[in-house]
């Protein structure tokens, strides 16, 4: 027989393997023959009791993560083992040799649990169905749990599985009501689901047939008892009275308890006499049953009197309620008169806004009940004799939700495990555990605490699924997750050694080894083939990796990192490669620069040039990015072994400290400087406004950085709300040095707010202002400046008008300010004087009726403020209002000239038959239809007596009247003329136009326009003609049908013909270009697009008109 290994490339793959041995001798194979033979009666033992399960051509053993696959499975069914030990073999069962992906095998999930639910017994369905579904690899078996104990399908045939599913065939109440749970199981462990109830709807039919009459006086409170037949299920009551389907109508007298299904009737009238039947139904079979009717007869014995009010109906003193949930609380009493309800809270809290009153208030429904809802609530019945109270205690309540999970954990062997499993609820949750669907207790290594599990030291018996259970009186939870524990031999198939470890003489190197094994391997390590001894330079590290300090040249070389445990051994190997170090040649040096220069700092080093060398500069602790910083910052060398670093035009925020790091693969190490830098002085700090009067203010400051370079003076600047920006102000002392931090601010106004500011300078610049100081108003003082611009005239009559410009704000020295307005006759000694109070009123009218118009008058206009009076302006003369004119114009004539012009002209009065100044006259003109009221105005100035009115229809009869104006209005109107305007002008523009040129004339030539019946007869003809290239125009006036032009031919002209009559000028026709003429001879007619070639200029125009025939 020949002893074959497993193949070579399933080494890496399998956390144990065999180990290639020599040939056996003749003891060791009859040693071996008996070893197979136990071999095989083990075999038979295991799969007798079903303890080995067949997966796909693998041994898996029952409630462990072990599965003994391909070599392994091979060699355990057939009893042949190379070269093992015989307390390896014992160890089997407890050792992983094929660990399959986590996403192929795993125990079971559940997709869906089972739900609670109530079955109607009067379903047509006939079925129940508590649904179950889960997942896992290989696939879990289900089984269902009654009330605890375990459901044997196959013994009732009403029960089946289908897909997991429990499938309950007619079911029956008194066999099938209880709490059920699906159980799943595969060969990775066993886990429960959640309790799911199953009871059962029904609604029995009422026992009696009749009741007795109910007899009560008028005004007394009664009660109907309901009383319900047998049922399950949530119940809701209504009332018929009489017949159906008049149903009893809940008001603030009648209420009809949903707790009880009694009917309440708090006073009782003569409209409720008559028969009450009961109606029940149930909301989840939706039956309904009817109770026997119940008489109600009026006493004859007289009427209730009135009585306060009795509570009848009334919630419990302690209402547990769930989060989440509606609540509902009943409250009615009956009493004479009719009590009202109200509700509140007894510890003085508001009622959540939420809630909602019905039934006149009889109930309070509380939707979506939280923990801030609970409390002691109170029911009020109050009447005009009495009031009674009905109190309750609400109390909050929570079934267990969870805040942390369990989650699958893959441990090794001997590791430690832990779970935390954490929920919320109300009262807190208890916790327990369980493991494959049973109970776990605290004993041995296992150790429970609350929601904590800990497994110190994990063996494979541990493996398996494990539940944590919260719960309390309202709920329970279940929480399930997989703990595999992981046995295997060393591999190093995803943690090979580094290949190749780089380290500089002198320096430090760790070699990591880390191959992937459980339990934890003992590690060795080899230099070449040699066994590495460890010594105060070489230390094997706890994690099996090599540490070498003040590594030396003759430390380069192969390194081998053997791992070893109970199922095997496995190496790798690297190498590690000395360079030499790293050293600064020139290293960066402190500076003392100026803002605005540039600058190098030299960073030049001596490095193994097998090595990639890199460069980077650090500024006050961050890295230097030069791509965003770039308007700065340069690097610059051109060597591999040089990185200068330039700084371009320094600014204050440069200064600092400026590292240069240098790193190759095997080290890394800098140089730094200091960089100082000189500027303007940064803000003072603290600028303080100590004392104000009416124009000075006292300041002081805190200096601001010198920035490297002394203060040598400050600047005092102001704003106020009417300044533009910042001033420059005047301080004493006048210059302030560099070590002076108080002044006193001079010349300000009175009573204007103003915030101050320093700047600080030295001999390098101006520095940047100080924050603005707080805002002080100066001391008030009398005013000092008077309105500008005094003047007036003008107004209504027996008016004397005075004007003047305000005093701006700012100039106004206090509060309280306003104007003294003083006026006298010219040549009069008094004065007349008033106050005009507002600080912005512009303009002062004095009426009297005695007032003679156009009158001269001194006037002055003076100043006040809360100080005082101020001096006046100086003196001017303003004159009253003037009367308007009091006669008419004479000799108004007006004659046409055009179809839309007339001229008018008129004699002025005479001046001693009128009052009033004359400053001109206005002319209206109105068309013969037209109202006067909505006649052209047209106004003339000083002493003009005719003027032209334009723009006037052709061939229209207008009116015409003049009237004189001034300041005071207009006088009287004169008589109106009459005029007609002239037809108007021929409408058709001249035709058929021709042109020649000969020498150096134009001929033109166009046909004769023939004016129609109501328009002015042709008088003659405009010739307009320009050079292309300007504005101005010339006009020669024919009264033929041609015109010679004596023009030079080098350049464009533009020409337009048009008639003029009486009436106007007519249309006008297109325009014509005649370009630049290349011979001596040529002709066009209308508008020329020719081009034209240029000819000699004359230095002169010359235009002769011959007429070639006559109009």
């Amino acid at each position: 027989m020949r002893w074959r290994s497993p193949a070579r490339s399933w080494w890496p793959q399998h956390p144990l393997r065999f180990l290639p041995a020599p040939a056996p001798s003749l003891h060791l194979l009859l040693l071996l023959h008996l070893f197979s033979l136990w071999i095989v009666q083990i075999q038979v033992m295991l799969t007798k009791y079903s303890l080995i399960t067949k997966i796909k051509g693998c041994l898996r053993f029952p409630r462990s993560p072990v599965v003994l696959c391909d070599s392994w499975a091979h060699l355990l069914r057939t009893g042949t083992l190379k070269m093992r030990l015989l307390w390896e073999l014992l160890v089997l069962h407890s050792v992983m040799v094929c660990l399959a992906d986590d996403n192929t095998l795993h125990g079971p999930v559940f997709l869906q649990e089972p739900n609670s639910m109530i079955f109607p017994l009067d379903s047509e369905e006939k079925k129940v169905k508590l649904s179950c579904e889960v997942k896992g690899n290989p696939r879990p078996t289900i089984g269902w749990k009654l009330n605890g104990s375990s459901i044997d399908v196959g013994m009732d045939y009403r029960y089946s599985l289908v897909e997991g599913s429990l499938l309950i065939n007619n079911p029956n109440k008194s066999q099938d009501a209880g709490t059920y749970q699906c159980v799943a199981t595969n060969p990775f462990g066993t886990i429960v689901s959640r309790e799911a109830k199953l009871q059962f709807a029904y609604l029995e039919n009422f026992k009696t047939r009749t009741r007795s009459t109910v007899s009560v006086r008028q005004g007394q409170g009664m009660v109907l008892l309901c009383g319900p037949p047998p049922h399950s299920g949530e119940l809701s009551y209504a009332w018929i009275f009489n017949e159906y389907p008049s149903f009893v109508h809940q008001d603030s007298r009648r209420f009809v308890s949903q707790e009880t299904g009694n009917l309440y009737i708090a006073k009782v009238e003569t409209s409720d006499v008559g028969n009450y039947t009961c109606v029940v139904t149930n909301t989840v079979t939706n039956s309904r049953v009817l109770g026997p009717p119940t008489p109600l007869v009026l006493r004859n014995d007289g009427v209730m009197g009135e009585y306060e009010p009795k509570i009848e109906v009334q919630f419990p003193e302690t209402v547990p309620s769930a989060k989440g949930t509606t609540v509902k609380l009943e409250c009615f009493a009956l009493g004479n008169p009719v009590p009202t309800i109200s509700w509140r809270r007894a510890d003085g809290k508001q009622i959540p806004r939420k809630a909602r009153r019905h039934r006149s208030s009889g109930l309070l429904e509380i939707p979506n009940f939280q923990q801030e809802d609970a409390g002691p609530y109170e029911c009020v019945a109050e009447n005009v004799r009495g009031k009674n109270v009905a109190r309750g205690q609400l109390t909050f309540y929570a079934q267990p939700s969870w805040i942390q999970r369990i989650g699958d954990v893959h441990a090794a062997i001997e590791e430690r495990v832990s779970w935390e499993c954490r929920a919320s609820g109300r009262p807190k949750p208890s916790y327990r555990w369980l493991k494959d669907g049973e109970p776990l207790l605290p004993q041995g290594r296992v150790q429970l605490e609350q929601g904590s599990l800990t497994i110190p030291n994990v063996s494979l018996s541990d493996a398996g699924m494990y539940q944590c259970v919260a719960e309390n009186r309202h709920g329970v939870i279940f929480a399930s997750a997989e703990l595999s524990v992981i046995a295997i031999g060393p591999d190093f198939s995803k943690t090979l050694l580094k290949k190749l470890t780089l380290v500089k003489v002198g320096g430090d190197v760790i070699i990591e080894c880390k191959p992937k094994a459980s339990p934890r391997p003992t590690y060795s390590w080899k230099k070449g083939k040699d066994i590495l001894r460890e010594n105060e330079r070489i230390t094997v590290l706890d994690d099996g990796s090599l540490r070498i300090v003040n590594v030396t040249k003759s430390d380069a070389g192969s390194y081998t990192c053997v791992a070893t445990n109970h199922f095997g051994t496995a190496s790798s190997t690297g190498s590690l490669v000395v360079k030499d170090p790293t050293r600064v040649m020139v290293s960066p040096f402190s500076m003392d620069v100026t803002v605005g220069e540039s600058i190098v700092l030299p960073c030049q080093v001596s490095h193994d040039h097998s090595l990639d060398i890199v460069f980077t500069w650090s500024f006050n602790g961050h890295l230097i990015d030069f791509e965003k910083d770039g308007d700065h910052f340069e690097r610059v060398g051109g060597q591999d072994s040089a990185g200068d670093l330039m700084i371009r035009s320094i600014q204050l925020k440069h200064a600092g400290k400026y590292v240069c790091m240098v790193q190759t693969s095997v080290d890394k190490l800098s140089a730094a400087a200091d960089l100082i830098v000189r500027g303007p002085p940064g803000p003072p700090e603290a600028v303080t406004i100590d004392e104000v009067t009416d124009t000075t203010a006292q300041l002081s400051w805190r200096p601001g950085a010198d920035n490297h370079s002394p203060i040598t003076m400050y600047v005092v600047q102001a704003r106020t709300p009417f300044s533009v920006g910042w001033q420059a102000v005047s301080t004493v002392p006048e210059i302030i040095d560099g070590r002076t931090f108080t002044a006193t601010v001079v010349g300000l106004n009175p009573w204007v707010e103003y915030e101050f500011r320093v700047v600080a300078a030295n001999l390098i610049g101006i520095g940047e202002p100080s924050r603005p100081s707080e805002k002080r108003r100066t001391e008030e003082a009398l005013p000092e400046v008077t309105p500008a611009n005094v003047s007036g005239g003008g107004g209504s009559k027996s008016e004397l008008v005075i004007t003047w410009e305000t005093v701006p704000e700012e100039l106004q020295n206090g509060g309280g300010f306003g104007y003294v307005v003083a006026f006298r006759p010219l040549g009069t000694v008094s004065w007349m004087q008033t106050v005009v109070a507002s600080p912005d009123a512009a303009r002062y009218v004095f009426r009297n009726e005695s007032l003679p118009p156009f009158s001269p008058y001194e006037v002055k206009v003076g100043v006040y403020n809360n100080k005082g009076e101020g001096s006046f302006s100086p003196v001017t003369v303003v004159y009253s209002a003037e009367e308007e004119p009091t006669r008419a114009p004479t000799t108004v004539l007006a004659r046409s000239l055009s179809a839309s012009d007339v001229e008018v002209s008129w004699a002025p009065p005479w001046e001693n038959q009128h009052k009033g100044r004359i400053q001109g006259y206005e002319v209206r003109c109105w068309q013969h239809d037209e109202k006067e009221e909505n006649a052209k105005r047209i106004r003339t100035v000083g002493n003009q007596t005719s003027t032209k009115v334009s723009n006037l229809r052709g061939n229209a009869l207008y009116h015409l009247a003049v009237r004189a104006y001034n300041t005071a209005g207009t006088g009287p109107s004169s008589a109106a003329v009459n005029v007609t305007t002239k037809k108007p002008p021929p409408s058709q523009p001249p035709g058929n136009i021709v042109w020649n040129s000969s020498d150096s004339k134009i001929i033109l030539n166009w046909d004769q326009v023939k004016a129609l019946d109501n328009e002015s007869e042709v008088r003659g003809y405009k010739v307009l003609y320009r050079w292309n290239r300007q504005s101005s125009t010339s006009v020669i006036e024919t009264n033929k049908t041609s015109v010679e032009l004596s023009l030079p031919f080098d350049e464009d002209y533009i020409i337009e013909i048009k008639p003029f009559s009486d009436g106007g000028d007519g249309s006008s026709s297109e325009q014509i270009r005649i370009p630049k003429i290349s011979n001596a001879y040529a002709r066009g007619s209308g508008s020329s697009t020719s081009s034209a070639c240029t000819l000699s200029a004359l230095s002169t125009i010359m235009i002769s008109l011959t007429a070639r025939s006559s109009l």
